[in-house]
């Protein structure tokens, strides 16, 4: 895994879904960047349409839906 994107506008659902990766992420141990992505453009351009959004490796893996931090551990594990 070399990245982890969220996507959104800086809302609180938004804010929630990072955290929520951020913390997925030091539980398991996966040393990978996680960025926040608000730019319309790039969301466009890898077809999201629902906020807040999640890619891993460019590859949009939930988009819609906030998760919990265990459904965004078992999403990450998919890919560690």
């Amino acid at each position: 895994m070399k990245l982890i994107q969220v996507f959104g506008m800086g809302c609180a659902r938004c804010r929630e879904a990072e955290n929520n990766v951020r913390e997925a992420a030091a539980r398991l141990g996966i040393d990978a960047p996680v960025e926040f992505v608000g730019d319309l453009k790039v969301m466009a351009a890898m077809g999201i349409i629902g906020t807040p959004a999640i890619a891993v490796d460019g590859k949009v893996v939930l988009a819609g839906s906030v998760p919990s931090a265990a459904q965004a551990a078992a999403l990450l594990e998919k890919f560690a």
